[in-house]
């Protein structure tokens, strides 16, 4: 299904009992943090909030802020136009497994798979809702009333009298959050960063927080590692100005697909295509050359000027669970704001685990799975536990045949993208479960000797990472929990896993079954 507006989407999570709403005031400085953090940390993630008056230094913004649209198996499906996310998964990996049809058939189930292909390519509109509202810093507005004028809800409408911000859209005025008490600021945590390659042209959808500096600067934390800070290297080479454009809202699918780990150079907007079955209209730019979702609910568009000095961004309350320090980034100039008349702010907030990016990056591990066992087969599944922070620690269970097989899964791992930056990997056999962490760490001290089993190498780490005694650079450890084999150095017999007799399970169950009143 393809939501045409994130109030879509909040609406469809409404209808299905995933959303509380709260319409009395409540601060984007803190509070909306304290709420979504207590939400978070609910058993299965809690519900969607909708906080219908968010305010800005006491004054009611015209926009409400959603939070915590993801954070849930069923709102992640939901948010795919699934049942469950296993069931996109399962079709994904079905194309990726396609081969030539051997029969009609056979034809017909891969001219449809073909037919679902044919939404991802995104197509260029010539307008659409994200222009509703058009203000250009340094030119007049092209709205005379840029604020929506119809309340978010009967029951409880906007007021924008003098508790109301009636300004401009700007910065300083849209309902950013100020997240946890040490931040530098107000950060944008759901940006989508558009930036193209100079040398190619391609595109790349990024997301990288954006720190508000004042109502027409920002931070641009991307970190090294990424891709849009290769395009910006490439500017800061040649000298040029560098457009980048930064879109918040439209299709759910956006921010999934941005923080997705796609090989650098395949366009985030194939998969928001595939995923959401509908081509993403594309709709160019008011002051640069870029392209955004015609449905987004806002767009800030600007430049970054690789002439300027750097300027220090943080502190940040990060995915870590710790602040990530102030470090220096580029600034972000804002040449235009342009946003839909019945635009909702979608927000999020990273700190401690579990938090709604835990089921986000879940999703994404469900979803390239089948691309993962193209490469190893012998995986049977992997799991990102929260407390792992998305890739610190990596539960990971093969169908082990030949002696070191877990070592080579290890290193291929680590060559794979934002694999790159784990710090543990823990290999297991097939019978584990890895997403019981418990399961796991029973095998992890019941199977290793910890020198035999072990394995220390070096790389990349994560820029965020502030154990590591030199930024972005640091060790890794793998440990290997299957079964040990005699070619792997082991002499003894391998005990048997305890386990009750099944024909005796079966007559205990019927035994201890209830029979009723007596």
């Amino acid at each position: 299904m393809a939501y045409q507006s994130f109030r879509e989407f909040v609406e469809a999570l409404d209808r299905a009992g995933e959303l509380k709403r709260f319409s009395q005031p409540v601060a984007t400085e803190l509070e909306i943090t304290e709420i979504a953090d207590r939400e978070m940390k609910s058993p299965g993630g809690g519900k969607a909030l909708l906080f219908e008056k968010p305010t800005i230094n006491g004054l009611v913004s015209p926009f409400p802020v959603a939070i915590n649209t993801m954070g849930s198996w069923k709102r992640m499906a939901m948010s795919m136009g699934a049942n469950l996310v296993e069931e996109v998964a399962s079709e994904l990996g079905a194309l990726m497994k396609a081969k030539p049809p051997t029969s009609m058939r056979e034809a017909m189930k891969l001219l449809g798979q073909a037919i679902e292909l044919r939404h991802a390519k995104p197509k260029i509109v010539s307008s659409g809702p994200c222009k509703d509202v058009i203000h250009k810093f340094d030119a007049p507005p092209s709205r005379s009333d840029p604020w929506p004028k119809a309340p978010w809800s009967a029951e409880h409408p906007l007021r924008p009298q003098s508790d109301a911000l009636r300004s401009e859209p700007t910065l300083a005025n849209l309902p950013i959050l100020k997240c946890w008490p040490l931040d530098g600021g107000r950060f944008i945590t759901l940006p989508c960063v558009v930036t193209k390659d100079p040398d190619t042209g391609e595109r790349n959808v990024g997301m990288y927080r954006i720190q508000i500096y004042d109502d027409k600067t920002t931070g641009m934390h991307w970190q090294l590692q990424k891709v849009g800070a290769r395009h910006g290297r490439r500017y800061y080479e040649t000298g040029t100005r560098m457009p980048v454009s930064i879109f918040i809202g439209g299709d759910p699918m956006f921010p999934f697909a941005a923080t997705a780990p796609l090989p650098d150079g395949l366009d985030e907007f194939l998969l928001a295509g595939y995923l959401r079955k509908r081509s993403v209209e594309l709709v160019k730019c008011e002051t640069n050359d870029l392209e955004v979702p015609a449905n987004a609910d806002f767009v800030i568009e600007g430049y970054v000027d690789p002439t300027e000095p750097l300027r220090d961004e943080g502190p940040f309350g990060d995915h870590t669970g710790y602040y990530t320090l102030p470090e220096p980034y580029p600034v972000f100039h804002i040449t235009a704001i342009t946003h839909r008349k019945d635009a909702v702010y979608p927000a999020t907030i990273v700190g401690i685990p579990p938090m709604e990016d835990f089921y986000m990056g879940g999703a994404s591990v469900k979803l390239f799975l089948p691309i993962f066992k193209m490469n190893f087969p012998e995986i049977v599944d992997i799991a990102l536990p929260a407390e792992g922070v998305f890739h610190n620690l990596v539960f990971v269970s093969i169908k082990k045949t030949y002696p070191m097989q877990a070592y080579k899964i290890m290193h291929g791992l680590w060559g794979m993208g934002q694999m790159m930056f784990t710090k543990y990997i823990v290999v297991v056999d097939a019978d584990v479960n890895v997403h019981n962490t418990s399961e796991v760490l029973f095998h992890l001290t019941a199977n290793t000797d910890p020198q035999r089993d072990s394995i220390f190498t070096k790389g990349p780490a994560d820029v965020l990472d502030h154990a590591t005694s030199e930024i972005a650079i640091g060790s890794k450890l793998g440990i290997d929990a299957t079964k040990k084999l005699p070619g792997e150095g082991f002499k003894r017999p391998w005990p048997p896993l305890i386990k009750m007799d099944e024909n005796v399970k079966a007559k205990v169950e019927k035994l201890l079954r209830p029979t009723g009143p007596r």
